[in-house]
């Protein structure tokens, strides 16, 4: 056979969306994706990391991630890496094979390898659509409808399944069937009538994750109204926006003392508002590239959908220019209190540490760790998708697979891991390895997990289930071929500068029990 074949039509459709890299692991049915050329997708060593790779590839260029696995266990493992990748909003595709279309029977469960009664069924509660073509034509049109489903807003992951008996078979043309719904322009009077409360009082801009492609128009939309900036967690790194989180109490009250919220992009779920019970101004005003898939907790008493970065510009074209209202100097004052706390301390050097790479343009990946909630919260990033943090979800084991997508963009990238979140995903140090990728991994190891272990502290339970047995991180990391590295508190910013410096593979070891940020739930009622 001379011509293309399903798969090798189904990776080029991926890469011509984006995704010039495709992550995926081999298996008796899913072979024919992969070969000996430049294009064959970079094998990880477990599915999940196949699909948090692609979530990390998402989130850092902005465009389309992909991965490839093969049927049943295969498929079942990558579900978790497509979960956060949907609670994330990430434009992600996983093309996994089903069993092969001559062995199915309708209605029969037969003990085929790999076989399941439903396979697409259960991806169908986390994704934004399932496609199960069974021919080569529709498996043509599935996957280019899958790319546009994706890649409109709001963005979410959509899974396909291919049987794997089609994935060797010449390619067929299918038309796409699904259109890309372009954002519509607010209406002149909606526009008017929020002008025109913008006009009206104080206003703090809230940016989500939507607003970070129209990153330059809302920082200035900010300036021109004369408002702090604050950002949610998947925005971070915007011109301009508070080095602080709205989860410490002086941010909280000066977003609280505000006339109006205008939240551009979203960003106002859970996690960043403390479930809803961060105070907030009385006139609430939504800027969205789409309406939301689900009614949102806090109502709006104005809400526009459509291109924000237009949005954002037409608004403050209609404005005069205000110098801010509030109290500039009350990140700096939060920042200083936290350096300056014996009890805080060491977790704000670990801070330092992080912005003396991030500022040189290291890209951070964090896990679900004490050490990552700290970097996520409070370290000042590199630029907008210049963070990947597993909030929302809260995905242990996401730091070191993402790490993966992020730094196969070619950028220098600090996974900030737990030595828990590590040992869900460290054999992924191979991957590192074998694609010789510039990724320093930060393990913060605490001998368990001390996130659980602060709250059992703080419950006065016994300490039950969240001691563990860590091995000698150095010596794993040497024999999968890595630099490694353990340093005391006081070395820890030199270390992780020579790391990401030196553009290999390294791993940097610290051991430290920190005190959980306030970002994290069991704190936010601290005072």
């Amino acid at each position: 056979m001379t011509g293309p074949t399903v798969a090798d039509d189904v990776l080029s459709v991926l890469r011509e969306a984006g995704a010039t890299t495709v992550f995926g692991l081999p298996g008796v049915h899913n072979l024919a994706f992969f070969g000996p050329g430049p294009g064959s997708p970079v094998v990880v060593r477990h599915e999940q990391a196949a699909t948090a790779a692609a979530d990390g590839w998402a989130r850092r260029t902005g465009r389309l991630g992909a991965a490839v696995v093969t049927t049943g266990p295969g498929a079942t493992n990558a579900l978790t890496g497509l979960g956060e990748a949907a609670a994330a909003g990430s434009p992600v595709v996983l093309v996994a094979s089903e069993i092969p279309q001559r062995l199915r029977r309708p209605g029969r469960l037969r003990g085929v390898l790999h076989e399941s009664r439903d396979q697409a069924a259960v991806f169908a509660p986390l994704v934004k659509a399932v496609r199960t073509p069974r021919t080569a034509a529709d498996t043509a049109r599935a996957v280019r409808e899958a790319v546009v489903v994706a890649l409109t807003e709001p963005r979410g992951p959509v899974y396909v399944d291919v049987p794997a008996d089609l994935l060797g078979a010449p390619a067929e043309v299918a038309p796409c069937t699904v259109e890309d719904g372009a954002p519509a322009r607010p209406d002149d009077d909606a526009l008017a009538a929020v002008t025109a409360v913008l006009a009206g009082g104080t206003v703090v801009v809230w940016a989500g994750r939507g607003a970070v492609d129209a990153a330059g128009p809302v920082s200035a939309l900010a300036r021109r109204l004369g408002a702090p900036l604050v950002t949610a967690f998947g925005a971070r790194g915007l011109d301009g926006a508070l080095d602080a989180p709205p989860h410490e109490p002086e941010v909280a009250a000066l977003v609280g003392s505000a006339d109006v919220l205008l939240a551009v992009g979203g960003g106002l779920d859970g996690m960043d508002t403390r479930n809803w019970t961060m105070p907030r101004p009385p006139v609430l005003v939504t800027v969205d590239p789409a309406p939301p898939a689900d009614p949102p907790e806090w109502t709006p008493d104005h809400a526009l959908t459509g291109d924000v970065a237009v949005i954002a510009g037409e608004l403050a074209a209609g404005l005069p220019g205000r110098g801010p209202w509030w109290d500039t100097g009350v990140a700096g004052r939060v920042r200083a209190r936290l350096r300056d706390d014996p009890a805080t301390a060491d977790a704000w050097t670990l801070v330092e540490a992080v912005e003396s790479v991030t500022a040189t343009g290291a890209a951070v990946v964090c896990d679900m760790a004490v050490a990552g909630y700290w970097t996520g919260g409070y370290a000042r990033v590199s630029g907008p998708r210049g963070l990947a943090y597993p909030v929302g979800w809260g995905t242990l084991g996401f730091g070191l697979p993402a790490a993966l997508g992020v730094a196969a963009t070619g950028t220098p990238t600090l996974a900030v891991v737990g030595d828990g979140g590590l040992a869900m995903a460290v054999g992924e140090l191979a991957t590192l390895v074998q694609e010789q990728l510039p990724v320093t991994v930060l393990v913060v190891d605490d001998g368990g997990y001390g996130m659980l272990r602060y709250d059992q502290d703080r419950a006065g339970a016994p300490h039950a289930g969240v001691d563990l047995h860590t091995p000698d991180l150095v010596a794993l990391a040497h024999a999968y071929g890595l630099d490694a590295v353990d340093v005391p508190i006081a070395g820890l910013g030199a270390a992780v500068r020579d790391a990401v410096g030196s553009g290999r593979p390294h791993l940097v070891r610290l051991g430290a029990a920190l005190l959980p940020p306030r970002t994290t739930s069991p704190r936010w009622d601290d005072e």
